[in-house]
């Protein structure tokens, strides 16, 4: 009898040793060693501001046929056209700073990653283009993904966004904004390419915003006054949410412009406007304005020969451009699609997970 008494004594002093009652199990959600799941985070957005500065003429493109998509009224404003040296600007990779790295979803192991949709709204700087220019930089954007991948660009070339978005009249309203077809219900009629989206959008996809180069018109149907643009932005981000997918905002990339043999800025006000809608949507946002600026000074384009870019125009310059400051050829196409690529990688957005 004592020795089995000493047994359980002993039995008793090595459980409690052990933690007793007080050791949850392993798999207990939230404790050690239990299961986890990703977090989901607001991407964190840059707030500063761009200088303005006049919009230069003929920065604007060419509309093509080809009509595009949109959703809800947008408000007025008036764009401050203005431009600013690339020298100026924050660092674009920066934590924190204009086009820093984002909080965003976690990133599965490559070998989990789901099949996702990459859906793309702008203007030509980014449509697919003709053969062999213009071409934008969505149309190269693609081959830099894995099979996972699907992209489906419906960027069209002279688009602001209320073009890209809605069907717009040549008539100017009493609030400075052109005026919207509307329905019987009195909202606006939506283009084509942004119904499809809304309908094919789901959970996981991402959508890729750039506009800015067209909206600066003063007259319409392109013309988006500042704050017009800033909530039309801030609707499509809101829209793709709302679908469980991802918006991410890019700044306008810039014409080669020069100030000497310093490349400078080009899309005035648009620029601080994007940064602002993807603040206050909570979207990721992609200064390229900034990166291309940066990249036409490490090619060494400033001063561009004979002042302005043409068809005539030779060397690295004239193959890297269409036939003016703005279009790009496949070369030029490809290299922009290449800075979007390493700002995913750079900030840390989770689609750099599907890149080749």
């Amino acid at each position: 009898m004592l020795a089995r008494c000493a047994a359980l004594a002993a039995c008793s002093v090595v459980w409690l040793a052990c933690g007793g009652t007080e050791n949850a199990p392993s798999g207990a959600p939230g404790l050690a060693g239990g299961a986890s799941g990703p977090v989901t985070a607001a991407p964190e957005q840059p707030t500063s501001p761009d200088p303005a500065a006049p919009a230069t003429p003929g920065t604007s493109e060419t509309p093509s046929a080809a009509e595009a998509p949109g959703a809800l009224p947008l408000a007025p404003g008036e764009p401050d056209s203005s431009e600013q040296s690339g020298a100026e600007r924050a660092d674009a990779s920066a934590p924190g700073a204009a086009g820093g790295p984002a909080v965003s979803e976690e990133p599965l192991p490559p070998g989990e990653l789901e099949p996702v949709t990459l859906w793309i709204a702008g203007d030509s700087t980014v449509a697919n283009g003709q053969t062999p220019c213009p071409r934008g930089w969505g149309g190269a954007f693609a081959p830099l993904f894995n099979d996972l991948v699907n992209v489906v660009n419906s960027a069209a070339g002279g688009r602001s966004v209320h073009t890209w978005l809605y069907n717009v009249q040549t008539v100017m309203g009493d609030d400075g904004e052109c005026l919207l077809d509307r329905d019987a219900s009195g909202e606006p009629t939506l283009q084509p390419r942004w119904q499809a989206m809304l309908d094919g959008m789901k959970a996981g996809d991402y959508l890729f915003v750039q506009f800015g180069i067209n909206d600066g018109d003063r007259t319409c149907d392109r013309h988006v006054g500042i704050p017009a643009f800033e909530t039309a932005l801030e609707m499509m981000a809101r829209a793709a949410q709302e679908r469980g997918a991802f918006p991410i905002f890019l700044t306008p990339v810039s014409m080669v412009a020069c100030n000497g043999t310093t490349a400078r800025g080009s899309r005035g006000e648009f620029v601080p406007a994007t940064l602002r809608a993807g603040e206050a949507a909570g979207a990721t946002v992609i200064d390229l304005h900034e990166r291309s600026v940066a990249l036409y000074q490490e090619l060494g384009f400033c001063p561009i020969p004979g002042g302005d870019v043409s068809a005539e125009t030779g060397g690295p310059v004239g193959d890297f451009f269409c036939d003016d400051h703005t279009h790009f050829s496949n070369v030029g196409a490809a290299r922009m699609a290449e800075l979007v690529s390493a700002a995913l990688v750079e900030q840390g957005i989770p689609l750099a997970a599907y890149l080749r």
